[in-house]
This record gives C-alpha cells, sequence and structure tokens, in this order.
C-alpha cells in the first residue's frame, strides 16, 4: 500500500499528474459555475424551462472554463489562437452542451411524466447535468490534452519554484 501511495504522489507530482490534476479542478469549477446558474436561473428565478435553462448554465461555465483550462492547466499565454484552440475548443463546449440537453430533456420527461413538484424537478435536472458532464468530461480531457500540448520545457516556466525543484528531483 505504501509503494502504491508512493508512486501515487510521484505521479501528482509529475508534469502530466499536475496538468491533470489542474484540469480537473477546472472542471469542478466550471460544475459547480453550471450547477450555480442553473440553480438560480431554473430553480429559483424559474426563468426558462429545463432546457433553455441548461443550455444558459453550461454556456456561462465554458467562458471560465476556456480561460482557466487555457492559462492554468495547459500553461499557455497571450492571444489565443482562433483555429487550433478557440474553435475547438468552443465545438468541444457546444458538443458537451448537447450531452446535457439530452439529460435536461430525459429529466423534463421524468419531471412532467411523475407530475414532480419544482424543487424535485429542480433536483433531477441538477442531477442530469452533473451526470452529463461526467459523461462527458473523459472525451473533453483527451482531446484537449491534445489541442493544447506543449513542450515540458515550456511548461516548466510555469510552475512555482518549489514545482520545478520537484521536478529537477524526480
Amino acid at each position: 500500500m505504501a509503494g502504491l501511495l508512493h508512486k501515487a504522489k510521484d505521479w501528482a507530482h509529475s508534469h502530466e499528474g499536475r496538468k491533470l490534476i489542474r484540469y480537473t479542478m477546472v472542471s469542478g469549477i466550471s460544475t459547480i459555475v453550471s450547477f450555480t446558474v442553473l440553480f438560480v436561473w431554473f430553480g429559483v428565478l424559474k426563468v426558462w424551462t429545463q432546457v433553455p435553462s441548461t443550455i444558459f448554465a453550461n454556456a456561462v461555465a465554458t467562458i471560465p472554463s476556456y480561460y482557466l483550462n487555457r492559462s492554468w492547466a495547459w500553461g499557455k499565454s497571450g492571444r489565443s489562437h482562433l483555429t487550433r484552440e478557440i474553435i475547438p475548443f468552443w465545438g468541444m463546449s457546444a458538443l458537451g452542451i448537447g450531452v446535457s440537453i439530452i439529460g435536461a430533456k430525459v429529466a423534463k420527461i421524468i419531471s412532467v411524466n411523475h407530475h414532480l413538484p419544482h424543487w424535485e424537478a429542480t433536483a433531477l435536472l441538477l442531477f442530469a447535468n452533473v451526470a452529463s458532464f461526467g459523461i462527458f468530461w473523459v472525451l473533453k480531457l483527451l482531446v484537449f490534452n491534445k489541442l493544447f500540448h506543449f513542450e515540458l520545457e515550456e511548461f516548466d516556466e510555469h510552475l512555482t519554484e518549489e514545482e520545478q525543484e520537484a521536478a529537477s528531483k524526480g
């Protein structure tokens, strides 16, 4: 067990490990943003029904996701490249929103068929949205890892001194 923990610690301090941990944290932040906007927009304010509320909440969450992933998870700075970064990111985000739309439609059908009160319909919609994020997360990870590929030396420039020292020892 100690050997497994040591391997996990070593991996977490590797370039790929730090990148995956940061990507995961950005996904968590994006999920919280989407969850909060959806809860307020659909659950509290009752502005729209499930599907338009889901589209809106996920579109809002995509904005911080792009900037956090680009700068923090993949260490990119400067102007974004339209065809290599912006279009692929928003294309993948649109696909993710598409998955969320399916979840929202299923949640709406269940809510209507079972005559759920609004608070239960909201809970079901929030669950469907988080489940949709989970389903789509792995695919995004694989694509964005290739999309924002960089040389390890370039990544070193974005590490703290402590991280650089640990990387040089490992």
